[in-house]
């Protein structure tokens, strides 16, 4: 197959691009300096320079390409989130899921690609109901600002591809990412955070989080490649959501750390905010029943109880401490 991918650069594209290549697909990858991508060129893919705001450029790139499928992995976060200055660290990543998502369905359009691949997020849910969530439960689209912005961006983005004409749209919710390159990592800032003892276990800690495996996800991009797919969305997560006093405490050990503190509601919400609060106490997580029932997929890091140890953070740790 003939893949055309936006985002091949990022954390997911690192595990994604070997595994389809594994799987004999040709790939063209768009980036907006071909200079630093040359770890893809080594690998086998067509490198092709373009920014996803110049529509033009990207049509060009696509037609030239002439691609089954668009895979877009499109994100610009940066290495830590401060939830006290959320609005300013997601609002670019914001602009490329409305306005890069549309100019890269503009571009498949008029290209004639017949099917587009998608990321989204699945920790975006409504706090409401059941705690553990399928693809029909509402997005919280009346969030507090400014995270109703980064929500009604993630809509916007599914909205597009799901809807555009001619193209079959496949949106896939990932959860949080653990893995390399992950802020899971050792050196990630979550794993900075909880050495440091700076996220503690808020308030009720029944948030639940809604775990994947970097190799995990891409695999399940992989998967849904598969012709027999049907458009729609489908979460991408371990089996076993998990509220934040349960699965904490474990990252901490897993990473060698201390044990995390407990912290009042109160107290969470003066030092990192309304939704940080809410990702400690009321945060839905997701099921993975429909995709695994769908596409030929089941992860192989199943939780996170036995996924966070197999990253050997503690021994990374060690000897990151001996240098």
């Amino acid at each position: 197959m003939k893949l055309f991918i936006a985002g091949a650069t990022g954390v997911i594209g690192r595990a994604l691009l070997p595994q389809l290549l594994n799987k004999g697909h040709t790939i063209t990858a768009l980036t907006r300096n071909p200079d630093n991508a040359q770890w893809l060129k080594d690998l086998g893919v067509n490198v092709v320079g373009g920014d996803i705001y110049d529509v033009d450029r990207v049509t060009e790139l696509m037609k030239q390409a002439q691609p089954d499928t668009v895979i877009h992995q499109l994100t610009a976060l940066p290495k830590a989130i401060d939830p006290n200055q959320i609005e300013d660290h997601l609002a670019a990543n914001d602009q490329i899921r409305i306005e890069g998502t549309r100019n890269l369905v503009e571009a498949s359009g008029k290209a004639g690609v017949k099917r587009i691949v998608a990321q989204s997020i699945s920790f975006i849910l409504a706090p409401e109901g059941s705690m553990i969530k399928d693809e029909t439960a509402p997005l919280w689209l009346d969030a507090p600002w400014p995270i109703r912005r980064t929500i009604e961006a993630s809509h916007s983005l599914e909205t597009q591809v799901l809807n555009a004409p001619g193209i079959k749209g496949i949106v896939l919710r990932y959860g949080y990412f653990y893995g390399p390159g992950s802020a899971y990592d050792v050196d990630g800032s979550m794993a900075e955070s909880v050495r440091a003892g700076y996220f503690p276990i808020g308030g009720s800690g029944a948030g639940i989080f809604s775990f994947i495996h970097i190799d995990d996800a891409a695999s399940a991009t992989v998967a849904a490649l598969d012709t027999n797919v049907p458009s729609g969305i489908y979460n991408i997560v371990d089996d076993e959501p998990a509220a934040q006093k349960d699965w904490l405490p474990v990252y901490a050990q897993a990473l060698g750390a201390p044990e995390p503190q407990l912290m009042s509601a109160e107290a969470v919400l003066e030092a990192v905010g309304d939704y940080g609060l809410h990702m400690m106490t009321e945060m839905r997580g997701a099921s993975n029943a429909k995709a695994k029932a769908t596409f030929t997929w089941t992860p192989k890091h199943a939780s996170w109880r036995t996924g966070f140890f197999s990253m050997n953070l503690s021994q990374k740790v060690a000897s990151q401490s001996a240098t």
